[in-house]
């Protein structure tokens, strides 16, 4: 059967089961979306913007079990989506981009909208194909969709130039993909793994520190299986939570930057640091040098040989996908005579709750102004823990972390290697397709929210009941934080002047606005939102204490117990 390039792109879709795709047409995809006008498989949404088509698709993937899908035309289309290509990378989610580009023979010769796509988003993908023939466009979108969700979960991009997409082939799809110089490995080393088990049952003070690889691998019922079996302390990374149920009592909470002082201290003294689907980042251990300072082994489990031993120098590197590993470690324990030393574990406990006892993430709610972290409580409150919580970037993406208990995986989505502001909307909206009965809120501030409000018009196309938390302080509030603290108070650029009436601008696209000023009207207005609003967007613009800073904080180049917390200052 003879198809063309545009059919070929829809029937492979509907091969790998997709459902939605995320996108914006222009002259290079013409073909492709006049097939899918014709087909009724596969939905389509039309976004306002490239950005969020890829944030969407990002959101979508994070928030299921499946692979996000997102397409745009060459030149302007594909520069648009850089940002949100480059945010899945720097998170590892798996996602599959198709391009339109320039007619083959004009790729080369400046033409009308072309862009070197291969080249300008080598960086920031996993990997990425030019289709120079029809006849290999099938195998491609094939081994696009097997390396995105194999290995390493990362973007994958497919340029397809416009006249490709207008010849003609046999269509045959592949039913699986051999790549002879990408064969990841799945199982953990057998020696390793026995090793890992001996430092687990010979520590005194044990640590569990876990990140996003436990969520992106579906291991997070393994971890909790493994926690409780051993008893130990386990701390999440930003990109971690929910792996591990945050009401808990061994969870102590996220770890790093702005980590609670408990989870930051148990890390810095433990003796056996066991690492899971972590990266050892700059945000999360501060300096290295410092982090060194205190002998412990280290036992790193990841897909990614080259994320061990990255940052810091770890003893026992075990190289496999994390349920793999997992699945072992519980084994050879469950068989293991030993078990972990109760006296050393009781006075390790003893210290943690010490920690505990600081309280770091207290603050104080007056009558007066609204506190931002009272918001995300009262959140937590309403929404009965169970939302999926998506954020853009800054104070208000701390203040969700820290006071949002997750205890299921998938239901925080938010941009954590790059921190990219305006991800929060669309992120939403993508969350949303994914789980169609599903509560999803948008935590975000007066400045991350405008990067790309105008999705406000594709949630009224598609009739998204999202709730955007607007915590308003009237600056770029972490920009603001930082030039308070290291810059001697020098506010340059961080006010957002000119801000507009949120209330006003949300009705315009024929939403639900509301304005709330006084502490006491919080939880009233949060209730309001998600009971009598529930199937509409409601845009609650919190007006916030301008001066609230979230603590703790580790400042940049110092170490985790170098903590900063609310009461020294």
């Amino acid at each position: 059967m003879q198809l063309t390039g545009a059919e070929i792109v829809i029937r492979c879709l509907q091969e790998e089961k997709v459902d939605h795709v995320f996108g914006y047409p222009g002259g290079s995809v013409l073909f492709i979306y006049d097939e899918l006008f014709k087909q009724d498989q596969i939905k389509h949404v039309l976004v306002r913007h490239e950005q969020a088509a890829v944030h969407a698709a990002d959101a979508y993937s994070r928030s299921s079990q499946k692979i996000g899908v997102c397409l745009v035309t060459s030149g302007p289309g594909v520069t648009n989506a850089v940002t949100g290509i480059a945010t899945a990378y720097m998170d590892s989610v798996p996602m599959v981009v198709l391009t339109g580009q320039v007619p083959t023979a004009y790729i080369g010769q400046d033409a009308f909208q072309e862009a070197d796509t291969v080249g300008i988003t080598r960086p920031c993908v996993k990997h990425n194909f030019l289709v120079k023939d029809v006849k290999d466009l099938a195998a491609t979108i094939k081994k696009a969709f097997f390396l995105a969700k194999t290995g390493r979960p990362g973007p994958v991009l497919v340029d397809i130039p416009k006249d490709i997409t207008n010849h003609k082939c046999e269509f045959v799809y592949p039913k699986t993909i051999a790549m002879r110089s990408y064969n990841p490995v799945v199982k953990g080393h057998a020696g390793q793994i026995k090793k890992a088990v001996q430092l687990l049952l010979d520590a005194k003070r044990p640590m569990l520190y876990t990140g996003g690889g436990v969520i992106l691998s579906d291991a997070a019922e393994k971890l909790t299986k493994l926690t409780r079996m051993l008893g130990f302390p386990i701390t999440q990374t930003l990109m971690g939570l929910g792996a591990y149920p945050g009401t808990d009592g061994q969870h102590l909470g996220m770890l790093g930057m702005h980590g609670t002082y408990e989870a930051n201290m148990a890390m810095q003294h433990c003796d056996v640091l066991l690492a899971i689907g972590a990266r050892f980042d700059d945000r999360v251990i501060g300096s290295p040098a410092h982090f060194g300072q205190v002998p412990r082994k280290i036992i790193h489990v990841d897909i990614d040989p080259s994320s061990i031993s990255k940052r810091v120098k770890v003893d026992v590197p075990i190289v496999g996908n994390v349920p793999d590993v997992l699945d072992e470690l519980i084994k050879q324990l469950e068989a293991a005579e030993a078990k972990p030393d109760a006296k050393s574990l009781a006075a390790w406990w003893k210290e943690i709750d010490g920690w505990r006892g600081r309280n770091s993430l207290k603050y104080k709610q007056g009558k007066e102004l609204i506190m931002p972290q009272y918001v995300v409580e009262k959140l937590y409150e309403v929404t009965g823990g169970d939302a999926i919580v998506c954020s853009d970037v800054g104070q208000h993406q701390m203040w969700a972390a820290q006071y949002y208990k997750f205890d299921k995986p998938r239901r925080w989505i938010n941009s954590g290697g790059l921190g990219t502001m305006g991800f929060g909307l669309p992120a939403a909206m993508g969350a949303r397709f994914a789980n169609p009965k599903a509560t999803v809120a948008c935590v975000t501030g007066e400045g991350s929210i405008q990067m790309n409000i105008q999705e406000l018009s594709t949630a009224k196309q598609f009739r998204l009941p999202i709730k955007i938390i607007c915590l308003n302080n009237g600056y770029l509030g972490m920009v603001r934080q930082w030039q308070e603290m290291f810059h001697g108070n020098r506010y340059s650029e961080s006010y957002v002047d000119a801000l507009p009436d949120f209330v006003k601008l949300a009705e315009a696209y024929g939403h639900v606005g509301m304005r709330i000023d006084k502490p006491g009207d919080v939880e009233a207005a949060l209730k309001e939102a998600f009971v009598k609003h529930k199937n509409e967007l409601v845009f609650l613009d919190f007006r916030t204490d301008p001066t609230a800073n979230v603590f703790p904080m580790v400042a940049a180049g110092k170490g985790l117990s170098e903590m900063i917390l609310a009461e020294e200052l």
